[in-house]
């Protein structure tokens, strides 16, 4: 899951009743499933207004899981999905939405 390297750039990100799965440039895939999902973070990086540098980091209970950067076109449907899961944190969602601090703000665990 990492969000530097040229290769991470996303070709697509896809979220639907299954899950969410991120296509990589190189081909590869990351992705996590709802019935899977152990943690989100939005993980802030001081790199903007330039550079991406927030992203939705979703953890399975594998370990395993995908990073989708806020300004992905799929981005809004992941958010709203977000919102919908029990005990999801708005108010840390919005302090790390409103901040340049370089952290990572868990908004949501299972």
């Amino acid at each position: 899951m990492t969000q530097d390297s040229s290769s991470a750039q996303s070709r697509t990100v896809s979220v639907d009743d299954t899950g969410v799965r991120r296509r990589l440039a190189d081909g590869s895939e990351e992705a996590v499933t709802w019935s899977e999902l152990q943690s989100v973070m939005v993980r802030v990086i001081p790199d903007g207004p330039w550079n991406e540098d927030v992203f939705f980091m979703l953890v399975g209970n594998d370990g395993k899981g995908t990073a989708v950067p806020s300004g992905d076109p799929a981005a809004d449907a992941l958010i709203e999905r977000l919102q919908t899961l029990p005990g999801f944190d708005n108010e840390k969602f919005i302090e790390a939405m409103t901040t340049d601090a370089d952290q990572a703000y868990v908004v949501w665990q299972s």
